[in-house]
């Protein structure tokens, strides 16, 4: 067997009704499709049901999966103690999960247990009324590039068939907080943008869409969904799917959708993962072939470090600017759409622009604290940036600054905090500077000094 249909559902407490206690009126449509769900998991009789989760342990760079023989919980934190679940954890799936992420160096595996999140009980709550008779598997989010995420499901379903499991995909999360005025999180344009966008991807099945969405609409919509969609979705790789959308609401300011996919044999035309990874590695290749000369410097220096071990000497034949003239630099690397390391001066420390580029460079790929140094397996899908910055000045005219056109720097005494311009999601500049008086660690209450400055960047 293999998984057999996988279904996009929220998790607000407030449907589960010793929690919303008459409340749950407001949304009656996400209940009446919850329960119609629940309805076709039981009539499908699953030997398993794999649940990811928002609100499962969330990890930067690992999945996690649950461990324990029995996972637990109750809604004791929403003043409904005396909903209770206990639930059979398919432990053998989950080993079996283990095993082929370790074979694929893939990070993901059983983690300190915990009492079960809302995410998995809500979900739960509507399918233990009308089945009892199946395991659990309860999969964690992880803030790796989404295409990583799609790739645990794919895992998970290798699992699955690996054990001949007759399971179905539960991918709990909800859309946009930010929906309503009234909302607990207020409104934000992108909220409803984002609410759209997805139930046009989810309705439609367009799962590749979801790995090349936009993370600056996703961040600003305040969405916990995403990565389980991704993870549920990475599940289906390869299959044809029947997708059937049930309800949309936005009545209590957040997003909650809920659509089924009946799995219908395999379909070539739907390897997303693959087919993503070869268009990323012709973008790439073109970018490699018509990069600048500064990009280039810092791209060999990275190999030849990551390679070799080896620091590169300063080339003879690269342009007088880049040999003569000295400055600040900023190497950016990202991976699959995500920061991969980040490392500059904003001053120069060496002799020219050159030699600028190759110390920043074997910093970013090495010595970000925010991540493990590059490994030789990643160097084929790099994309690399280089910014060259101008002496900063001070601001004597808060006028002046332009999020899109200046970078700045903030000072107290020994603390400073620096953000290059024109960043994604960085659109005024109440978030520029609050953004770099946090990474300087500089509060609200303390006094400081802004400098600006403007970049050169090289693609």
């Amino acid at each position: 067997m293999s998984i057999v249909s996988s279904y996009m559902v929220p998790h607000p407490p407030l449907i589960v009704s010793e929690v919303g206690e008459g409340k749950e009126s407001e949304v009656l449509e996400t209940i009446h499709s919850y329960e119609k769900i629940a309805q076709d998991i039981a009539n499908i009789k699953p030997d398993t049901i794999i649940i990811s989760s928002p609100h499962a342990p969330l990890y930067s760079d690992y999945f996690y999966l649950s461990s324990a023989i029995k996972v637990e919980g109750s809604f004791e934190n929403f003043s409904a103690p005396e909903v209770l679940f206990s639930e059979i954890n398919d432990v053998l799936l989950v080993e079996k999960i283990e095993e082929l992420a370790k074979i694929e160096n893939f990070p993901a595996g059983r983690g300190k247990e915990t009492p079960l999140d809302h995410g998995v009980m809500v979900p739960l709550y509507f399918i233990r009324k009308y089945c009892r008779d199946f395991k659990v598997v309860v999969v964690g989010l992880s803030f790796l590039p989404l295409i990583d995420n799609y790739k645990m499901g794919m895992i998970i379903s290798k699992a699955v068939d690996a054990l001949d499991r007759r399971a179905v995909f539960v991918a709990s999360g909800d859309l946009s907080h930010k929906l309503q005025d009234y909302g607990p999180y207020g409104f934000v344009k992108e909220g409803p943008m984002y609410d759209e966008k997805i139930m046009n991807i989810m309705k439609n099945a367009s799962f590749d869409k979801l790995i090349s969405f936009d993370s600056v609409l996703m961040d600003k919509a305040s969405e916990c969904g995403h990565r389980s969609f991704l993870i549920m979705a990475g599940a289906l790789d390869g299959k044809k799917v029947l997708p059937k959308m049930f309800s949309h609401q936005d009545v209590t300011g957040v997003g909650y959708g809920i659509c089924s996919y009946h799995l219908k044999g395999n379909d070539k035309n739907r390897c997303f993962y693959q087919s993503y990874l070869d268009s990323l590695k012709k973008k790439i290749k073109k970018e490699e072939k018509d990069s600048s000369i500064y990009v280039q410097l810092a791209r060999n220096t990275i190999v030849e470090y990551i390679k070799n071990h080896s620091v590169l000497e300063v080339p003879d034949n690269l342009p007088e600017d880049i040999l003569n003239k000295q400055s600040g630099v900023f190497v950016s690397i990202h991976k699959f759409g995500s920061l991969r390391g980040c490392i500059g001066t904003f001053l120069p420390t060496t002799d020219n622009i050159a030699s600028e580029i190759i110390r920043n460079a074997i910093s970013a790929a090495t010595n970000d604290y925010r991540f493990p140094p590059i490994v030789v397996d990643e160097l084929e899908w790099l994309e690399i940036n280089v910014d060259v910055l101008s002496e900063p000045k001070p601001v004597t005219n808060m006028d002046i600054l332009n999020p899109k056109k200046y970078g700045i720097i903030v000072r107290n005494e020994d603390k400073s905090g620096l953000l290059l311009p024109d960043l994604d999601g960085v659109d005024t500049v109440e978030e520029q500077l609050r953004i770099a008086k946090k990474k300087a660690g500089i509060l609200d209450s303390d006094e400081y000094e802004i400098e600006y400055f403007e970049v050169t960047r090289y693609n």
